[in-house]
């Protein structure tokens, strides 16, 4: 082999290596910044998650959302700013008996369950209209949505007929239907219309199952629910005629049974 040759083979391998480090080098730098891409996207990701978090925390839901609307679909049969005035009755009634009622209330369910049918009768006879004024405040104690939910669909009810409001208002309070308060099963729009259907003009309606569904009165139900909040009243159930409260003989609280109930409420009506 010649010395040429010798030098020539070198100076080739030489070339040979310098273009593989080159191309090594390429490679390298490719890798580093898909690397540093990759980190950067990650971070945005990782960012952008943050971020949407944060504005899904923020976000106000559904309630909050319905609580601050500016146009509130009110059911027929109500009156009033936003339709929250709910009168039940005969108007030639001369005396009006409010009721403040809270859906979950347990203490509400036993006054309705024991009182309740005495209530439709007098009405019925045009004895005294009724007044219904709704809370939620159980909602806010318990962490729940069945007070809102209720409320709401009592709206429903309502808006196909007063009949209908006040057997819909007795089955939610009674005694196969009503739950435990910790346990929020009006929450759920399926239990409600399960409900509706021991109502004669409210089973199998679809107009009402899709206004519970849609939520057509969640609105309407969180005015209500200021309208409680603004009358003062402390708890449920609490019953006023001419702005006096009702109570059993000898006790600040509501009757509870069908008697207590007709005296205190004859004594009223003769005041």
């Amino acid at each position: 082999m010649s010395k040429r040759n010798t030098q020539a083979n070198k100076a080739a391998a030489r070339e040979r290596l310098r273009a593989e480090r080159e191309a090594q080098a390429k490679k390298d730098k490719t890798r580093k910044q898909l690397v540093v891409a990759g980190s950067v996207v990650a971070a945005l990701a990782v960012v952008g998650g943050i971020s949407f978090g944060v504005m899904q925390l923020n976000k106000p839901d559904a309630w909050e959302a319905a609580a601050d609307a500016k146009n509130v679909t009110a059911p027929k049969n109500t009156s009033g700013d936003d339709g929250t005035t709910v009168v039940i009755g005969e108007s030639s009634a001369k005396k009006t008996l409010e009721f403040y009622e809270d859906s979950r209330c347990p203490v509400c369910a036993t006054f309705e369950q024991g009182v309740g049918e005495t209530v439709s009768k007098d009405v019925e006879a045009g004895k005294y209209k009724v007044k219904y004024v709704g809370a939620t405040f159980i909602d806010n104690t318990d962490n729940g949505e069945g007070s809102k939910n209720a409320l709401s669909a009592l709206g429903a009810a309502l808006d196909v007929s007063p009949e209908a409001f006040m057997e819909y208002k007795a089955a939610l309070y009674s005694a196969k239907f009503h739950p435990e308060e910790s346990d929020d099963k009006f929450a759920k729009d399926s239990f409600l219309i399960e409900v509706a259907d021991s109502v004669d003009a409210l089973k199998g309606n679809k107009d009402f199952q899709k206004d519970v569904e849609d939520g057509t009165y969640d609105a309407w139900a969180m005015k209500m629910s200021k309208a409680f909040d603004k009358s003062g009243v402390q708890g449920t159930p609490t019953l006023k005629m001419d702005d006096k409260k009702i109570t059993a003989e000898g006790s600040e609280n509501a009757p509870m049974t069908a008697d207590e109930f007709t005296k205190a409420i004859d004594k009223a009506l003769k005041a």
